[in-house]
């Protein structure tokens, strides 16, 4: 099985709220949704936790691009601009530092119009005795 496979099928949070991964190779992810009326909140805009859980799936396949099973201890979000109804969310992942025990990932989340929408970063912790045998990550 790949990576990308893996986690589009098992992260039942990130699919049902239709985020998906569309690329994934060491130490680099991209992930995609559509804003849909389920993503809006009292305002009218895409609730941040969208933005967050498609950032957070995007984190999930760089921290875990090594072969070690990985999770997220810390995150820090900044959001910048409104996404709408109907804009396609690009997240956009790079692991910044890749520590043995605690890898260090930003993420870009953009609109289809290439405006940034927000920045988070990660830290995550590697489970030493736990390894993911996956045949390729894409």
């Amino acid at each position: 099985m790949k990576l990308m496979d893996y986690l589009n099928d098992t992260d039942r949070f990130a699919n049902g709220s239709g985020a998906r991964l569309t690329e994934v190779r060491e130490g680099y992810a991209r992930a995609e949704l559509t804003v849909e009326e389920r993503h809006l909140n009292a305002v009218g805009v895409c609730q941040g936790g969208a933005l967050f859980t498609l950032a957070d799936l995007a984190f999930a396949a760089v921290a875990n691009s090594r072969g070690v099973a990985t999770v997220g201890v810390n995150n820090s979000a900044t959001f910048l601009r409104s996404a709408r109804l109907g804009d396609r969310l690009i997240a956009e992942c790079s692991e910044v530092m890749d520590h043995h025990k605690l890898p260090f990932c930003e993420v870009k989340v953009s609109n289809d119009r290439g405006e940034l929408l927000a920045v988070i970063t990660g830290l995550a912790y590697r489970i030493s005795n736990k390894e993911f045998k996956f045949d390729s990550l894409m």
